[in-house]
């Protein structure tokens, strides 16, 4: 009997991807898209994000569609926008369904934001895969909520169990930008990109994508330091300050002393730098980690439960890192990084025990996860 052989048609996998408001929440969302587009070329990714963010200009420009729900957090103070917030968490469930059914997803991703927390909702009540990354060590009030009804939790700390079912939890580390963790050969192009003089030492400083007030200020300060100890600097002010800092440094950038809005080669930057100062977001944390640079860290105050604190700690306790609050950082922050640049013993063990704490691969993990969860799933 001849048997013939029955055509088999894969379909491509759909996903969607949620989160934004900072690049802490963007960057880990496309480091995972990317992972699952190397393991499974076909995949179809929609971003859903928050209209007004800055992931509906920063997803598109890195290759990816995105639709934007009107959505906002609650302000700590009253406010015409916490008035709306019912209104805006009714339409963006509307919004998020319409989407659900349009786009028909095998999985949905949550990385924080504000978009994240409607559309995990709409994925689980529709029983697709429903995971979520949780990049801090103390998780905002929607991920403690949703995470009854995820799938899986991808975490980058220990004792996470304390706010999420314990055995949903795996312990992965916070993806991170591909290009950061190919750091070799990338010194020599980071002095030719900034014009820097390779035997001075060069201190970097990002406030976050968004920028940082206390920081900028404080460092605002330090370009005659700076200039006095021949110290570089590669100075990521944010959009909000750039125009004060271009101002301010334009008599020293002969010596080496930049500002940027934002710094696009930020692999090359790390790797110029002799120190960094940063914010205590998780994900610049972890980058940190895989750079293995010798850091300052200045907790922003203005998150929930302060857990920018929380995330400092854990590498503060193991002698990793540095830390100036940031209510002490205007009168402190000059001296602790020209007292750090000129230490190389105290470099040496910072960079060392910094590495020690860093999640390699951690987006080829997540990914890798989320595909054995839709396979498991059919």
């Amino acid at each position: 009997m001849n048997l013939q052989k029955k055509e088999v048609h894969l379909q491509p996998l759909k996903i969607i991807v949620s989160g934004g408001g900072t690049g802490g929440h963007i960057f880990p969302a496309i480091s995972i898209a990317n992972a699952i587009k190397t393991l499974h070329p076909d995949t179809e990714f929609l971003f859903v994000g928050a209209i007004g963010k800055m992931e509906m200009e920063k997803v598109p420009a890195l290759g990816y569609k995105i639709e934007g729900l009107w959505i906002s957090g609650l302000q700590r103070k009253l406010s015409l926008s916490n008035l709306l917030f019912p209104l805006k968490v009714i339409s963006s469930l509307i919004k998020a369904k319409k989407i659900f059914k349009s786009f028909k997803p095998s999985a949905v991703i949550g990385t924080g934001g504000f978009a994240s927390g409607p559309m995990l909702q709409v994925a689980a009540n529709n029983k697709a895969v429903t995971v979520i990354q949780e990049q801090n060590s103390y998780p905002g009030i929607t991920n403690k909520i949703l995470s009854k009804k995820a799938d899986k939790i991808f975490v980058a700390y220990s004792g996470m169990e304390k706010y999420f079912p314990a055995e949903k939890i795996l312990m992965t580390g916070n993806p991170i930008r591909q290009d950061i963790q190919q750091m070799e050969g990338k010194r020599e192009k980071g002095l030719v990109t900034f014009n820097l003089n390779a035997t001075k030492k060069t201190v970097l400083v990002i406030g976050g994508s968004l920028g940082a007030r206390t920081i900028n200020e404080s460092i605002l300060t330090c370009l005659q330091t700076f200039e006095k100890n021949n110290i570089q600097l590669l100075w990521q002010t944010g959009k909000g300050y750039y125009e004060t800092a271009k101002q301010a440094v334009q008599q020293y950038e002969s010596k080496g002393i930049k500002a940027f809005e934002f710094i696009q080669k930020m692999d090359e930057a790390y790797a110029v730098a002799d120190i960094v100062v940063s914010r205590a977001g998780a994900s610049s944390v972890s980058e940190l980690c895989v750079v293995k640079k010798p850091c300052i860290l200045i907790p922003s105050p203005n998150v929930a439960e302060d857990h920018q604190t929380k995330n400092a700690m854990t590498l503060v306790t193991k002698n990793a890192a540095i830390l100036v609050k940031d209510i002490e950082a205007r009168e402190k922050l000059c001296n602790e990084i020209t007292s750090l640049i000129n230490n190389e013993e105290q470099c040496k063990v910072l960079s060392t025990n910094i590495e020690q704490l860093a999640f390699k691969d951690s987006a080829m993990v997540i990914a890798k996860e989320i595909l054995k969860l839709i396979e498991n799933k059919k």
